[in-house]
């Protein structure tokens, strides 16, 4: 585990003639295992690591619509909260994985590790109660709960992939253990030709890390943009853009347990057809808050690999069709990946989306039993942030203010737009659109326009008079 900024990773890269592509890298396992971390990243963590990392560029990062989601919440005053601690619990969103990422010889995800505490009494085991908050939470004997409890750590082969192994990393982020026979392997990465192909060893440090990430979410071809054209990246072709569509049979209806939706009002410029803002009460703010709790890997669960961050899309499908159990640090290592549960208290017990049920789990080495979670903060339940009943606004790129009548008319007089020229339309959020809506904000700026389907119309040119 390292938790300086000093490690380096040495890859093995094989760039094709022209010196335009990398066909594919090779990696020891340490390296995979950050690769693999990206899965687990809540995205509200990936905004704010990237936020940090690059505060000093032009050109702020944009994660679609998530960075203004996450800026918004930054900047809502903290009596929009039921209680203090929910704006820094989703501003700082803990993963179910953040034990394991502080044994990565690299972790880039700004964890702290996870303390647990119970009351003073001697209860013997299992202890009956268990608060991961100091000195906030009661135990059933009426203690407060302020004795730090540790846990047993063992050895491990490696955190998420076995650390003897060493992995085929082809430009789009598939990822392939290296021990497939040679022309199995080039078949698999789409190489037909290594005709003066050229290698090259390259080193990644925590900068080059941090470029990764940021290229795996803005581009189809990370490795040949860091690698080879750094100062360029991310040409329009390579980039990642919103495409529509959600898999159905994520949405079944034996499969989400809340089948009630949420109401949106939009409110439209005629004329243009534009989406100008969004009128909702607190279930949806909530519900578009808990985005940034759900880990990378849980929206890939979530949209069937589909998102259209294609390289993430390949690292997930990996992790699923490519990489064999056998390769894997633990048994349960593949389904915690693919299928990850969200941190206790994030998501309400009926959340729209069929997410694993929320829960505070000790790690697999943890010596108690049953054991009954308390958190001060989710003081109306869990997954309930803002409060209501209210109306908040929400702009088209998922920026959330509390609804404020005498602010909006201004801001259609600064646009010069009268109140004839808008319109109000309704939607009904159900799970299809709840999906679309988190879909459509890992890519797009626009992101309820994107998902509700609303197209802007193209305003009528004059018509000009032929010139002789």
């Amino acid at each position: 585990m390292s938790v300086t900024k000093d490690v380096s990773f040495s890859l093995k890269v094989v760039i094709n003639k022209q010196k335009t592509k990398v066909l594919f890298a090779e990696a020891e396992s340490d390296f995979v295992d950050i690769l693999i971390s990206f899965l687990t990243l809540p995205l509200g963590t990936i905004v704010k690591i990237l936020k940090k990392h690059y505060k000093d560029e032009e050109a702020p990062v944009k994660i679609g619509s998530l960075t203004s989601l996450y800026n918004g919440l930054a900047n809502l005053d903290g009596d929009n909260f039921w209680s203090d601690g929910l704006h820094d619990v989703l501003l700082n969103p803990t993963s179910s994985f953040g034990d394991e990422c502080l044994q990565l010889k690299l972790d880039i995800s700004d964890s702290q590790p996870t303390k647990y505490f119970t009351c003073n009494s001697n209860h013997g085991r299992p202890i009956p109660c268990l608060s991961i908050y100091y000195d906030i939470a009661y135990c059933s004997c009426s203690q407060i709960m302020k004795r730090e409890v540790g846990q047993n750590t063992s050895e491990t082969n490696g955190v998420f992939t076995i650390n003897t192994m060493s992995f085929i990393i082809s430009d789009d982020l598939r990822v392939l253990p290296n021990m497939m026979g040679f022309v199995q392997t080039l078949k698999d990465l789409d190489v037909t030709d290594t005709n003066g192909t050229e290698l090259r060893n390259v080193t990644f440090g925590f900068n080059e890390i941090m470029d990764l990430l940021k290229a795996s979410l803005l581009s189809r071809t990370p490795l040949t943009d860091i690698i080879l054209n750094k100062s360029q990246m991310y040409g329009d072709s390579a980039r990642t853009k919103y495409e529509p569509g959600v898999p159905l049979d994520r949405i079944d209806k034996k499969t989400t347990p809340n089948s009630k939706k949420m109401n949106l009002k939009v409110i439209l410029q005629k004329s243009s057809n534009k989406l100008l803002f969004a009128q909702a009460e607190d279930e949806f703010v909530d519900f578009l808050l808990c985005f940034l709790a759900i880990p990378l890997g849980g929206v890939e669960h979530l949209l069937g690999s589909n998102t259209c961050l294609k390289s993430i899309d390949n690292l997930h499908k990996s992790v699923a069709d490519l990489i064999s159990d056998k390769y894997l640090a633990s048994a349960d290592t593949k389904n915690r990946l693919m299928n990850p549960k969200l941190f206790h208290g994030y998501i309400s017990k009926n959340f729209i989306l069929p997410l694993n049920n929320p829960t505070l789990v000790p790690t697999n080495s943890c010596r108690w039993g049953a054991i009954e979670f308390f958190s001060i903060n989710f003081v109306k339940g869990q997954g309930k942030y803002v409060r209501g009943p209210r109306m908040y606004k929400i702009t088209d790129d998922l920026t959330v203010t509390p609804f404020c009548m005498a602010s909006t008319i201004s801001t259609l007089e600064y646009l010069n737009i009268p109140l004839s020229d808008i319109k109000e339309m309704e939607f009904q959020i159900g799970p299809e659109e709840a999906l679309s809506i988190l879909k459509a904000s890992l890519t797009s700026t626009s992101a309820l326009s994107d998902a509700m389907k609303i197209n802007p119309m193209l305003m009528k040119q004059p018509k000009q008079e032929p010139y002789y």
